[in-house]
This record gives C-alpha cells, structure tokens and sequence, in this order.
C-alpha cells in the first residue's frame, strides 16, 4: 500500500493546480485551486477567503472531491472539507502565487485555509503522455492490449 501512496503523492506534488468540486445548491460545482502543502496526500490545504460563496456552500455540505491530472497521472480525492483558522499555518503557506489571487496579505482577516481531509484516493498513472500515445497506437494496430499505466484505490 505504501507503493500506492507513493504514486498518489508523487502525482499530486507534480500537478501545481487542484480542482475542487463541492455541492452549491444541490448542484455540483467546479473550480481550480493552487495546493498550498502537501506532506500528507490525506490532508490538503488550499488558501482562500472565507468569505465566499464556495466556503458558505462547503460550510453546509462538507463532502468534496479533489483531482489531480498531469501528464504522470491523475489522482481523485474524496473526503471533507472544513475552514481552518490556523493563522501561522496561513503565514506559513503564504507565497507570491497566494499574494497574486488574495486580498492583502496573510494578515487579512478574510484569507483562511480550505482544509480537506481525505478518505480515499482513486489513482491512474500513466508512463508519461509520449509514452501513452505510443501504448494506444500499439492497440489500434495490434492485436496486444496497451500499457496505459497503473490504477487502483488507496484508503487515507
């Protein structure tokens, strides 16, 4: 399983940009999100203000998804999310790319961090966009199954 993690980990930290869906309205929604820290592919942190309406709607149904999608793979991540006020986590994670989408600085009361913890991570690593192309080529014109990579599903 540590192999599994590993992967989920190392495609995760490749993809700069997250997707975030959550539930707005009984309908689902999408938006894009930079991960601001990824130790523990369990545990996410995206900075972004608290006063929105994506924080309201993940405030009523806590329930999201997170993916992941490069040219090494892709990883979905189901779990909850939840504010975390955690204000020298906050100006931990600060970095120019924060201070280019935020409001202020770290020190604005209305910047937070989206905390979403997972409880599964469903994975497809591929052996590199190149590599993928010449594996389906193979199948179209062989008889052999390609090899478009490796997936599976990993408890958090």
């Amino acid at each position: 399983m540590a192999d599994k993690t590993e992967t989920v980990t190392t495609i995760m930290k490749d993809t700069r940009i997250a997707v975030l869906t959550y539930v707005e309205d009984g309908r689902l929604v999408s938006v894009p999100m930079g991960t601001q820290d990824l130790g523990d592919p369990g545990t996410v942190h995206f900075i972004t203000e608290a006063d929105s309406d994506k924080m309201r709607a993940i405030a009523a149904n806590p329930q999201v998804n997170v993916t992941y999608s490069g040219d090494g793979g892709w990883v979905s991540l189901s779990g909850t999310a939840a504010r975390n006020d955690d204000r020298q986590l906050l100006a931990r994670l600060w970095d120019a790319s924060a201070g280019a989408f935020m409001k202020g600085d770290a020190d604005n009361p209305d910047n937070t961090i989206l905390t979403v913890s997972a409880d599964t991570a469903r994975y497809w690593s591929t052996p590199g966009s190149i590599a993928t192309v010449v594996q389906m080529a193979k199948g179209l014109v062989s008889d052999d199954r390609p090899d478009l990579g490796d997936t599976g599903t990993v408890s958090l």
